[in-house]
């Protein structure tokens, strides 16, 4: 077990919070804010569809590859100082990315945008885990800092769509580089440094490998949702398969390895990274049909559908700062599995949809955010206060690699398993009056059926309105059953998670603990 002093926070360290939650909540800002300046930017710059995609991706799939290896390095050189160094990039970067003049700029200035935000949740949570030594206190600044990611995504699109109506496409970007002026400017005053002082050179050989098996599993993934199984996703996920177990047997070998495996002999550890890992893959797994749905089947314009996505944020928002306060006498198992209990009754709501319309988005998407708040906050927590403080930086950087490898898997799954109704449903529905060229497009997205029968509508409205009524209707069957899933996965995790940390003890239980026994604390 690992000696540690329980001190309580002071004034400094609460303000640095403040300062902490502000590069958080840009990095969820930038991951939604691109997506309303698309067809603004493709008009004035001409990307091809390839070009575009990599505008798209490259900032997620960088960052997702790059974690472990930040992490550790922030570990080495002191996580203060891999912070500010990752601020002046990512504001460098931004102001770049604003001014781009062609597309193969513009993707450059994005993947420096990723190499730099994955600098940020590492650096940031494991500065959490030294500042705030006080298990409940460190719980609830993870809280804070969890909200601020929901936060960030919240009014991403809201802030973006106010630059686009008075300004370029490019300015979209500018917003956040007050943001790390400001912090440049606070955080060496604020902000304290930690590092490990025994700690090795970072292995290059490593950080290589963790990169070559993280990014081809996002892509193939990726790949797979947008495409389907094929030669190239398979062959990619299997890639980075490979390299992942070159990684691993790496690690074994050094005396100082980026990940240490001897915290997967912890049973809280395992559990948090399984259940934040499968959290994440239900959130995004519904995300990617819910706008589509308010968009396309309801009408709503995107700023209407962003609008009503709001209260979504708020419960994350809620529930992250209720988790501390709950945590305090209720044991992790009860809290976190009876969050995704609530999540799956927040998902069975949801397949009402149809016939509780806007109403019932909000309460199911409510209920679900209450649900799985306290699954991230309590699983971060416990991610990273199972780790030594010199190893803060590479479990955060675990827990976050988790979040994407789940959210990756989750658009992936369900997009393709709902995918999969709603063209079946579309390939036996009666459709007179539509070419087969017509229906084909139909078959393969809603979007696609909605363009069709914009198109048909100039010659047959009868036409068009049934196979736009009909691709609805094909839809709303999809999204529904995707939605029965994800309240089935989100049950049998609560199941799973309860099981593998019954008897992991409540803050309380484990004060009264330190205190019988003060030399040491449970991990």
């Amino acid at each position: 077990m690992q000696t540690e002093m329980s001190e309580k926070a002071g004034r400094r360290e609460w303000i640095g919070l403040a300062v902490i939650a502000l590069p958080c909540l840009l990095y969820s800002m930038d991951l939604t804010v691109l997506n309303l300046a698309l067809p603004r930017l493709s008009a004035e710059l001409a990307p091809s569809s390839s070009e575009l995609l990599w505008i798209v991706d490259i900032y997620g799939f960088l960052i997702a590859g790059m974690l472990v290896t930040m992490g550790n390095l922030g570990d080495r050189i002191g996580r203060r100082r891999l912070l500010l160094v990752g601020a002046a990039c990512f504001g460098a970067a931004s102001v770049l990315a604003a001014f781009s003049t062609s597309p193969a700029t513009l993707i450059a200035a994005r993947a420096v945008l990723g190499v730099a935000g994955a600098t940020l949740a590492p650096s940031t949570l494991s500065l959490i885990r030294h500042m705030f030594q006080d298990a409940n206190e460190r719980t609830t600044a993870i809280g804070v800092w969890i909200s601020s990611y929901s936060v960030g995504g919240a009014i991403g699109p809201l802030v973006g769509g106010v630059m686009l109506q008075h300004f370029w496409w490019g300015s979209v970007f500018l917003v956040g580089v007050p943001v790390m002026l400001l912090l440049l400017a606070v955080g060496p005053i604020l902000l304290p440094e930690y590092r490990d002082p025994t700690a090795r050179p970072l292995d290059l050989w490593s950080a290589v490998l963790s990169l070559m098996a993280v990014l081809p599993i996002i892509y193939g993934v990726k790949i797979f949702a947008q495409d389907g199984a094929s030669g190239l996703p398979i062959a990619c996920i299997a890639g980075g398969l490979v390299m992942a177990i070159a990684f691993a047997r790496r690690q074994r070998n050094l005396k100082d390895p980026l990940i240490d495996f001897q915290l997967f002999r912890a049973p809280a550890f395992v559990a948090s990274l399984a259940t934040f890992m499968l959290g994440c893959s239900v959130a995004f797994g519904s995300y990617v049909f819910l706008g589509q749905y308010l968009q396309l089947v309801l009408g709503l314009s995107p700023l209407s559908a962003g609008i009503w996505t709001l209260p979504w944020s708020g419960g994350f928002v809620v529930g992250s700062l209720a988790a501390p306060v709950l945590a305090r006498k209720t044991r992790p198992a009860f809290l976190m599995g009876g969050g995704l209990v609530l999540a799956a009754i927040g998902y069975a709501i949801l397949t009402q949809i149809g016939t509780l319309g806007l109403a019932g988005m909000v309460l199911g998407t409510v209920t679900f955010s209450l649900g799985l708040a306290p699954v991230f906050t309590l699983g971060t927590d416990l991610v990273v206060g199972a780790a030594p403080p010199e190893r803060a930086g590479a479990a955060a950087a675990l827990s976050e690699t988790s979040a994407e490898l789940g959210g990756a898997l989750g658009i992936a799954v369900f997009g393709s398993i709902g995918t999969a109704i709603y063209r079946g449903i579309m390939a036996h529905a009666p459709l007179d009056g539509v070419s087969d060229e017509a229906r084909r497009a139909a078959q393969d997205t809603l979007g696609g059926a909605t363009a069709e029968a914009a198109r048909l509508s100039a010659h047959s409205s009868e036409a068009a309105s049934n196979l736009l009524d009909t691709a609805r209707e094909a839809f709303g069957q999809a999204f529904q059953s995707t939605l029965a899933l994800c309240a089935v996965i989100a049950a049998a995790t609560a199941v799973m998670t309860m099981f593998m940390l019954r008897r992991f003890p409540s803050h309380a239980s484990r004060e009264r603990e330190d205190d019988a026994c003060p030399e040491t604390t449970t991990a």
